[in-house]
């Protein structure tokens, strides 16, 4: 992955390919021909995620019972349970935490920890999520300790892992930190931070929010052997109405929410949805067939890993025709009044997000401007809660665009966006 530091290119055939098994990448029923860059607010849908959904959504039969249609119901949950593993490589033991949001995960997970752990002190970053921010804050009030935010780099849009380890000690209840910020795109060097939080206090619990990264490259618990971990499928191809979380064996022997009779391991509440299930399948099976386009593995999780890592390269190519541009059209970083927000230069260390603003236009404007040139993307104001936090950790008044394409996007979706982007810098 480090050897193509500008990123590499699907073909113009395979991009064709993948635009098809997705739905409205080009365009909607409403709006007509457009290009949505707001994939970091919930990315496009693959067509096999959605109608596998609502094919099982349409049969009245309860997977908990002892007949023929529960049982085919039963293996689909079964596979979409072995797959939430294999994106995590999740190996050794652990439990599956199921809910309506990703958000509701997390609350779910810090509240579990920050009940029944010992300690003075949580330690969170301030870019993250309110979902996850939020929780330890929360936590942290209930339960009367001290909350402790690792502040972040402005001008490369991280937050540097002395930072954070610097705020831990042996009083420290949990870490929660994010995988990749979905202001800055930057990816957290999460593996060294828990490597060296874990030197500091060998028995810390650690939660990941993964939820911005999941679509963008990978996870991996043997490397990063962290407490709890979440994603939200709607951010990763697949549909709204679920959060995915996973958690150690030592959380879950923990008191939680649970029906009395069933196991330590068992989290869910009532009675599951296999079609949540098979979405996440729908979307291990998409990686696994990009990933059989470059590898002959049989290996479920090593085709994954090829196809994931080949979406985080074609997506690093975008992001460097983002930045610099073309002999056609200029970058980013070279358009006249277009300011580049918390511009990391390593693109290796970095999803396919660009937080931007204009010297001759505020956002929210700007951001109309877009809509009427059928480019929708999103505005991170200084007034919404979602970023305010982050946006001052950055020294940033008024807010930014955010410019968020994705894989099944082609140079060609690129170049039309700076077109776009250069006539409004010219209003």
């Amino acid at each position: 992955m480090k050897d193509h530091k500008n990123g590499l290119a699907f073909s113009e055939e395979l991009v064709k390919e993948i635009k098809d098994k997705f739905f409205y990448v080009d365009s909607d029923p409403i709006s007509g021909k457009r290009l949505f860059f707001d994939n970091a607010g919930g990315a496009v849908r693959l067509k096999k995620a959605v109608e596998k959904q609502s094919e099982l959504e349409a049969f009245p039969d309860c997977p908990e019972r002892d007949h023929e249609m529960s049982h085919y119901l039963q293996r689909i949950q079964k596979q979409g349970q072995d797959d939430i593993k294999l994106i995590f490589n999740a190996k050794n033991g652990g439990s599956i935490i199921t809910s309506l949001t990703a958000s509701q995960v997390m609350f779910q997970i810090v509240g579990t920890i920050a009940d029944n752990v010992k300690g003075t002190n949580m330690v969170t970053t301030v870019l993250e999520h309110p979902s996850a921010f939020d929780a330890v804050d929360y936590y942290a009030r209930k339960t009367g300790r001290e909350l402790r935010v690792a502040l972040s780099n402005k001008d490369s849009g991280e937050v540097e892992v002395e930072e954070v380890i610097k705020l831990i000690d042996e009083d420290t209840v949990l870490l929660s930190v994010m995988h990749a910020s979905n202001l800055s795109g930057t990816v957290f060097a999460v593996e060294e931070i828990v490597k060296k939080a874990r030197e500091k206090k060998p028995d810390l619990f650690i939660v990941v929010d993964a939820v911005q990264h999941a679509a963008h490259g990978v996870i991996d618990l043997e490397k990063t052997p962290v407490d709890g971990i979440n994603i939200g499928p709607y951010k990763f191809f697949g549909c709204r109405g679920s959060g995915i979380g996973y958690v150690s064996d030592r959380v879950s022997a923990f008191p939680h929410h649970k029906l009395i009779a069933k196991g330590d391991e068992v989290w869910s509440l009532g009675t599951p949805a296999p079609s949540q299930f098979a979405v996440i399948t729908q979307i291990v099976d998409y990686i696994c067939w990009i990933g059989e386009k470059y590898s002959d593995s049989i290996d479920r999780r090593a085709l994954y890993l090829e196809g994931i890592n080949r979406i985080k390269l074609h997506e690093r190519a975008l992001l460097h025709r983002l930045l610099e541009g073309s002999d056609d059209i200029e970058g980013l970083r070279k358009q006249k009044n277009v300011k580049v927000y918390a511009d990391n230069k390593d693109l290796t260390s970095r999803d396919l997000i660009v937080a931007i603003g204009f010297e001759n236009i505020d956002c929210a404007s700007a951001a109309k401007e877009y809509e009427k040139r059928k480019v929708i993307l999103a505005p991170r104001l200084a007034v919404s809660i979602y970023s305010k936090r982050m946006l001052d950790s950055f020294e940033i008044e008024d807010g930014v665009l955010r410019v968020s394409p994705l894989h099944c996007h082609s140079m060609k979706d690129i170049d039309e966006f700076l077109m776009i982007t250069k006539e409004i810098a010219s209003l």
